[in-house]
């Protein structure tokens, strides 16, 4: 799956007033989880607030900032009530987890010791590593959320050192706010991160501060960071025929993970033959294919493609000149099968 990157409606551990308008920005940016807080909106907003992440096709999260054990059953039973799909945060959870039971929601609670508003993290690695393994025990806690990046310890240690304690995934919350923040996160095995504020005030390192920006920008670094940056443009094909001549010798233009993408020009006949365990599938890109098979004769036209299954004896032939042809299929085949021929090729060259 790779690093999670959660965008939070929030600044100063409240959900901003103008949390709609950002939701559609984020949406439109592609952003596949969405969160809020406890606290900033009525409740009613917040209800509905969740109802467009997921009508977006987002999952989304609920952070609890509440720091005594009464308000955090509130936001409990409105967590429940609001339907959101993971609850983050939170510190009492024998209260807590009573009142999740059945609801299908996820549950991140807060390890350590959480104080003030904005929170912050305080205590020792070790004990807060020691809160993470006792919270984790428990089988309604489904990960952690954990404040790194509030706490005056060091951090990268502190993300490690709980990711190495616990057996589910941890969450990564507070000001993480650049690539190199980032970077840190996912070598401590973390399963994700929150951004809010960074984004929102435009402070992420970006070519502009418009959030649509910030958004992309944020989605293009973690796609690096979990090597999800594909390297491949668009390859045109009457380019691609037009860098060789020779007949009979594919060429590999791509791959598809077990499958090679094959560019081959045809000019007459081959050979019968068939492949023992390789489908084949030829596309004519110009000029006229017939595929020969032992009970009958089937003509391709330019555009059209035909499908040889792996056992079938077939003969290409190249009708009115040279045909111009693409390939898909396993790595493993071999252009003349079972046949012995001298145009057999296994060295293939790239295009």
């Amino acid at each position: 799956m790779g690093l999670r990157f959660i965008f939070m409606l929030t600044r100063n551990d409240m959900t901003v007033e103008d949390a709609e308008q950002h939701l559609e920005t984020a949406l439109s940016a592609g952003v596949h989880h969405i969160g809020f807080k406890d606290v900033g909106l009525p409740f009613e907003r917040l209800k509905k607030l969740n109802a467009a992440i997921k009508a977006g096709g987002a999952t989304s999260y609920l952070e609890v900032v509440s720091l005594d054990r009464g308000s955090e059953i509130t936001s409990a039973k409105a967590a429940v009530e609001i339907g959101i799909d993971i609850l983050l945060g939170g510190t009492n959870v024998d209260a807590v987890l009573p009142i999740l039971d059945g609801s299908g929601i996820h549950y991140y609670p807060f390890p350590g010791r959480i104080e003030g508003h904005p929170s912050v993290l305080a205590g020792s690695i070790d004990e807060i590593v020691a809160s993470a393994e006792q919270l984790a025990a428990h089988e309604g806690v489904h990960g952690l959320d954990l404040l790194a990046f509030r706490s005056s310890e060091n951090v990268t240690g502190l993300m490690a050192a709980v990711c190495a304690a616990v057996d589910k995934p941890v969450i990564m919350a507070g000001s993480i706010g650049s690539k190199e923040r980032i970077e840190k996160v996912r070598k401590t095995g973390a399963a994700g991160f929150t951004i809010g504020t960074a984004a929102l005030d435009g402070d992420y390192p970006a070519d502009s501060p418009e959030l649509e920006t910030q958004l992309r920008a944020i989605q293009r670094d973690v796609a690096g960071v979990n090597n999800h940056i594909s390297p491949h443009g668009p390859k045109n094909l009457d380019r691609s025929f037009a860098t060789f001549h020779d007949t009979w010798s594919p060429r590999i233009a791509g791959r598809v993970n077990d499958m090679h993408v094959k560019l081959v020009k045809l000019e007459g006949t081959f050979t019968w033959h068939y492949h023992t365990d390789e489908d084949e599938l030829f596309f004519v890109h110009k000029g006229k294919l017939l595929m020969k098979f032992r009970d009958r004769d089937e003509t391709v036209n330019e555009g059209e493609f035909i499908i040889v299954p792996h056992g079938v004896e077939h003969c290409p032939v190249a009708v009115e000149g040279v045909c111009e042809v693409m390939l898909f299929e396993p790595v493993s085949t071999v252009n003349t099968g079972n046949a012995t021929d001298d145009r057999r090729v296994t060295d293939l060259a790239p295009v």
